[in-house]
Parts: C-alpha cells; structure tokens; sequence
C-alpha cells in the first residue's frame, strides 16, 4: 500500500506483476463483536490493490481481457450482504476470496480500516495469493436438508420419538425447528430491539429441549455448525439468536416460528417443510406437508 515511487526504488523481481487498486473507499455499514456495536451503523473504509497475470502488448484495448474495478467493489458489497459479521478479519478474507476467483487475479492486498472508534483510524491487513487460497464454493457431497418444524403439542406427544426415529432412518440430515413453550409466554418489554432477543431465547431454549429428549439431535447456532451436522447425518435442532441477530436480510419476527422456519430453507437452499402437529399452516413461503399429531409415520 505503499506509495508508488517508494515502490518502485524498492529492488524488483525481473518482471513484478501489474497491478490495480481501489483507494479509500468509504461505506455505511453495521459490524463488530460488541453489543455497543450492534444497531448502528459505522464507516469502514477500503483499500484494495490486486495483482493480474501480466499481459502487457496482448490487451487490443479490449476491456474484457483485464479485471473490471467493478470486480473490487462486488466483491466488497457481497462480503457485506453475506451475513453480519463480527471480524474485519472475516470480512477481509471473504473479500479476498472473492476477488481471487477471477482468473485473471494472483494475488490480493486488502486493508479495511473503521473510522467512527475515536480520533484514529482502526483496522486490519491481509494478504491473500491465489496458492493459499482456501477452496470456496459449494460442497457438492453436502446433502439436502429438510427442515421440520416441531410445533408444541407434538413436543408433549407419545408420537414425536417414533417421528425422531422416522427421520433419523429416512433424513437423517433434517434441520428441526422447535416452537417455544407457549405455557411460558416469558417477559415482556416496551424496546423492540430487547424484545427480539427475549423471543430469540425462548425458541433458544425450544431446541435445547428438544435435544435433552433425544441424544440424537444436536443444536446448532450457526451455519457452519448446520452444515456440518448435515454433512454427518445428524438430527439437528436450530437455535435461531445468532443468524437471526447476524442476517443482513430482513428476517420473520421470532412470534411466527413457522415463517422464519421458511426463512431458514430459503437460506439452506431447502424446497419444503415438513411440519410435525399444530394447525394446518397458511400462507407459508415454500410448499408445507402438514402432519397431524395422532399421525404416526409409516
């Protein structure tokens, strides 16, 4: 990043590498580990220089034959849109990541520095090659999940060990959500955003009463902890707080478990949800095979 005279009376390779960047730009967005941090927005400012494959005298002045700038500022906005994240040093690597899927690109120097923490100017720097990249992209031996919502009356019913059974032989990689214990309707409070997190806890301790009733299911809180219970055919139970308080998307309200049910399939690229007990669902986002309580499976 430094300037480019005191680049160039550095010593150089025989035939050091072209190079393009994108100097002090500057974005609103939320991010950060600490609670102070969440709600608000806060600038973060982005330096990034990458390093193509030298075709010096073969260009013909055609613009499809370099890295567009644009590929810079996408894979900025992408990394944004992801998920919310707490680490420049994971939006840092996201960006790189990105960037070094272009053909074209070798290596990749990113600096993101926030600048509403004080007098001064905060940040982290990486450097990433195209050699140590880590591979990205999708799994191809992820298998497809199911999601299942386990609405209350089918919690407190003689059938669900026979539906735990059921899935545990059939699909095995089925997401389980879990409708929180409507006997306790928990504490109530006048801010939205505290709210949330109350409602957010309670279908928390759903699924962590779920997974006491069978040694099978495990709680997941995250998507990687969800991909790779999936990947391992387990009965996984979603505690929804930390996708749902991470997701730059807009997400269901926690008091309609079914719909934010069907915000997790869309999220895990799943086509239907089987939904175990409760009212006959209305209205859903993605297609609901709806199974009555006194069902047993066949």
């Amino acid at each position: 990043f430094a300037k480019l005279e005191v680049r160039a009376s550095q010593p150089q390779d025989d035939n050091p590498a072209d190079r393009i960047s994108l100097r002090d730009y500057v974005l609103d967005t939320e991010i950060g580990a600490f609670q102070t941090e969440r709600g608000l927005t806060q600038r973060l400012q982005f330096n990034v220089v990458v390093e193509v494959q030298t075709v010096a005298g073969s260009l013909a002045d055609d613009v499809d034959l370099v890295l567009s700038y644009d590929t810079i500022t996408d894979a900025i906005h992408a990394a944004l849109s992801d998920k919310r994240l707490n680490l420049l040093e994971t939006l840092a690597e996201r960006v790189a990541e990105l960037i070094l899927i272009e053909p074209v690109a070798t290596k990749v120097f990113v600096l993101i520095e926030k600048l509403d923490r004080g007098p001064f100017k905060l940040g982290v720097e990486i450097v990433r090659s195209r050699e140590t990249l880590a591979p990205t992209g999708l799994d191809p031996d992820m298998p497809d999940s199911q999601i299942v919502f386990v609405s209350q009356d089918m919690m407190h019913s003689a059938n669900l060990g026979k539906w735990l059974d059921h899935l545990a032989t059939n699909r095995p990689s089925s997401v389980l959500v879990v409708a929180p214990d409507v006997s306790y309707p928990g504490p109530k409070v006048s801010k939205t955003g505290v709210q949330q997190r109350i409602d957010l806890l309670r279908l928390d301790q759903a699924a962590w009463t779920l997974a006491a009733c069978d040694a099978r299911c495990v709680v997941a809180d995250s998507r990687t902890e969800i991909d790779w219970a999936v990947r391992q055919g387990k009965l996984t139970v979603w505690a929804p707080s930390k996708l749902v308080l991470d997701a730059t998307d807009t997400t269901p309200g926690p008091e309609d478990v079914l719909k934010l049910a069907g915000w997790l399939a869309a999220t895990l690229g799943s086509q239907t949800i089987l939904c175990l007990g409760g009212d006959v669902p209305q209205g859903a986002s993605v297609p609901i095979t709806h199974i009555p309580t006194d069902q047993v499976p066949e």
